[in-house]
């Protein structure tokens, strides 16, 4: 394997954030694929704002003919596929630069036109639902377009004991919009009006901390240099609790609220239900993790060892153990080449699908001032390619977060053009195994192409450390998701106390005995975005151990395991997302997915442990 070292101009560089002027135009993504310039956002929005008001042409006729009810929702997915694009520019465009009210004007708007679509549309669902199931089979069997949306209708009849009458359904689509304000405060507050301070490095150089700068001093191999990082800005977090725990709270009691008025009997319940998942899978999650958390522990203890401490801190989860390259740099360029070198077992057409994103600027690269921290995928738009964010930060952790996004990313692309407007997205339940994937893939190509041990034990170590942060970390950020909904929906209020004790606790818990918990580490509920997916971060778990069991088809397998995965990237939501992944021969209801991680992880200690003693 070639060397990856980056030629960094200057630490200072390194340490700043540029404005986004000074980035070459490569590095960022070309919106012009969506819309070629403002006016054409502003056009199509005009054009929906001026349509969508004719669904009341096909209010209280879907039941009376075939014709009618498929001409309802060609209209139905023509408003769609605008509103797509609308909301794909508008979010792209606001998260380029937060400090920009142009486009975060763009972004409310777009929202609001999709709330008062929703509720102008909401007849369409509970019209379908009075249509007698004979007579609708009837239809499909009459019209072939028609027969394309017959899991779609499925999936309506198993919702309708949790759907309302039309006038209650129009309210509480235009309400939507009001729950949605907890998550956006939040997101202001943590990318646009904080303030993280400028501290020292370890070598005395000023240190502007940001949420990717943070990250990247944990790496440090300089103690205090880690210790100071994650006091400083931790505290801005707890300096802001209450607000924080405001929004949090606020964030819950919107959830319940929708689960109370649709009948179930939990926020869990009604979340899973959209994608048809049983509760059982959720509990057995975190009761089997629960019941194997030796291998964590014993991770911790190495962990501890090797840093020749009596006991860890947070600080020191990420830090490298050996020393062996430990300065390396990796630049985005090169680790495009690697990703593509990982990803040949998959074949031609996904590598061909990939250089296409790296050559037409699907991926905005690096981190600059008022852009949105993190990174992400954007999803499935109809009939537009999917974007890639990105904050890079020229650790090897950048190269496996590039990995993750761009596994996101190919399956949006393949289901976008290999299914209908109607199944051209796939269930959160499924969307962590092809990102979760690529990472196993990239691993597996490091590691083989490895020149000597000591690259061997960088790698095996960053394994461990993706099963502690993508799988245990998880089931540990669902446990606690579990636990604040049921105080919640018992009517209590979560205070700031509370949630930095029940965090604290569970970190304690999953990490043992040997982890000290800092102050500063009970406040990272109050800086975690996903809390407010509503129970998304198990499907992290679910899917991490999904994708082990997919590579390992793989390799054992073959082309023929290769295909049927590649036929699952295009699969979209034709079917329920369970029995997607029955077809292609995995069972995530039972706890062998989730033992096996866990034996994964011991093995690659008991690896680790043979080669440095």
């Amino acid at each position: 394997m070639k060397n990856l070292f980056l030629q960094i101009s200057s630490e200072e560089n390194f340490n700043q954030i540029q404005e986004r002027q000074h980035i070459d135009e490569k590095y960022k993504w070309n919106l012009k694929d969506i819309y070629s310039s403002d006016e054409e956002w502003e056009a199509d929005f005009e054009w929906v704002l001026n349509n969508y008001k004719k669904y009341s042409n096909f209010n209280g006729k879907l039941n009376s003919s075939p014709d009618q009810l498929l001409n309802c929702l060609k209209f139905d997915e023509e408003i769609g596929c605008k509103l797509g694009k609308l909301s794909l520019y508008a979010s792209l465009s606001k998260d380029t630069d937060l400090r920009v009210q142009k486009y975060q004007a763009y972004d409310n708007k777009v929202k609001n036109l999709y709330y008062t679509v929703l509720s102008k549309s909401s007849f369409i669902k509970i019209e379908i639902q009075s249509i007698d199931p004979n007579k609708l089979k009837k239809w499909l069997t009459q019209n072939e377009e028609l027969k394309i949306y017959e899991h779609y209708f499925e999936n309506i009849y198993r919702e309708k004991k949790h759907t309302l009458s039309r006038e209650i359904e129009a309210i509480l689509a235009l309400s939507n919009e009001i729950s949605n304000v907890p998550y956006n405060i939040f997101l202001n507050l943590v990318n646009f009006d904080f303030k993280f301070p400028t501290i020292k490095d370890d070598k005395g150089n000023d240190f502007q901390l940001s949420h990717g700068k943070f990250y990247s001093a944990l790496y440090s191999k300089n103690r205090g240099f880690r210790a100071d990082a994650h006091k400083s800005f931790m505290n801005v977090f707890k300096e802001f609790s209450n607000s924080i725990c405001t929004t949090f709270n606020g964030n819950l009691k919107a959830n319940i609220f929708y689960s109370k008025v649709r009948n179930f009997s939990s926020a869990l319940e009604a979340a899973l239900f959209r994608d048809n998942i049983p509760i059982k899978l959720y509990d057995n999650l975190i009761e089997t993790v629960n019941d194997n958390l030796k291998p964590m522990h014993r991770w911790a203890k190495l962990r501890a060892k090797l840093l020749n401490l009596d006991k860890i801190y947070p600080y020191d989860t990420y830090v490298s153990l050996f020393d062996y390259e430990s300065e390396k740099k990796y630049s985005f360029e090169e680790s495009k080449e690697i990703l593509k070198n990982s990803f040949k077992v998959l074949g031609q057409d996904y590598i061909n699908v990939l250089e296409k994103a790296f050559n037409e600027r699907w991926i905005d690269v690096f981190e600059t001032k008022g852009k949105r921290s993190g990174a992400y995928s954007s999803g499935t738009t109809y009939g537009v390619h999917p974007y890639v964010l990105l904050n890079w930060n020229y650790q090897l952790n950048d190269v496996f977060t590039f990995a993750h996004e761009m596994g996101h990313n190919l399956h949006s692309y393949f289901t976008g053009i290999k299914q209908p407007f109607i199944y051209a997205n796939y269930s959160i339940f499924l969307a962590e195994i092809a990102s979760t994937l690529n990472e196993g893939l990239l691993l597996d190509y490091l590691i083989n192409y490895s020149n000597s041990k000591s690259e061997k034990v960088l790698l095996i170590e960053k394994y461990l450390n993706n099963i502690t942060t993508t799988f245990y970390r998880q089931v540990m950020f669902a446990e606690f998701e579990k636990k604040v909904y049921e105080i919640a929906e018992n009517g209590e209020y979560l205070t700031v106390d509370y949630l930095c004790n029940l965090y604290s606790n569970l970190y304690k818990k999953y990490w043992g005995e040997i982890m000290y918990v800092t102050e500063e580490e009970s406040y990272t509920w109050a800086r975690i975005p996903h809390f407010y997916y509503n129970f998304y971060v198990f499907q992290y778990a679910t899917g991490f151990a999904a994708a082990e069991l997919i590579l390992k088809k793989i390799k054992e397998e073959g082309e023929n395991a290769i295909r049927n995965y590649l036929n699952f990237l295009s699969s979209g939501s034709h079917k329920y997302s369970i029995d997607l992944l029955y077809e292609i021969g995995i069972d995530i209801n039972s706890s062998k997915p989730i033992e096996a991680v866990s034996k994964k992880m011991s093995n690659l200690l008991d690896e680790l442990e043979n080669l440095i003693y």
